[in-house]
């Protein structure tokens, strides 16, 4: 059961997260969401005297999220799952991987990710037009 979520912005993730541990919360886990091409719904799950409280943030797959496992050592863990699974990248993650934490070379790369984000090149000019 979902007792609170909160949405929140990459801008005051990290603050909400210290204040959560400050208040003696536990980070129970993190989970990802494909939501479409560009975005993944992050949403971090927190437990107090059996309540729980949930962070929801929508994240950019160009982008890196930013890591909270500064703030929970224990994140990196979820961190490195979620990039090998999604493609999500997390700025200061303490303990990076590089994408070799899970998956074989066998594995295409982000499995859980229905949509892929690649770069288009430029069609190339057509002789004298």
């Amino acid at each position: 059961m979902i007792d609170h979520i909160e949405d929140i912005t990459a801008e005051t993730l990290i603050g909400k997260v210290e204040a959560l541990k400050k208040e003696g919360y536990r980070l129970v886990t993190m989970t990802a969401t494909d939501l479409d091409a560009e975005t993944v719904d992050l949403l971090y799950s927190f437990d107090k005297d059996l309540a729980l409280m949930h962070l929801r943030l929508s994240a950019k797959k160009n982008a890196p999220a930013k890591s909270i496992s500064g703030v929970y050592f224990a994140a990196f863990l979820v961190e490195n799952e979620i990039r090998e699974q999604f493609g999500l990248t997390f700025e200061g993650l303490v303990l990076d991987f590089g994408g070799a934490l899970l998956l074989e070379d066998s594995v295409r790369p982000t499995p859980l990710c229905r949509y892929t984000v690649v770069e288009a090149k430029p069609e190339a000019p057509v002789a004298g037009a």
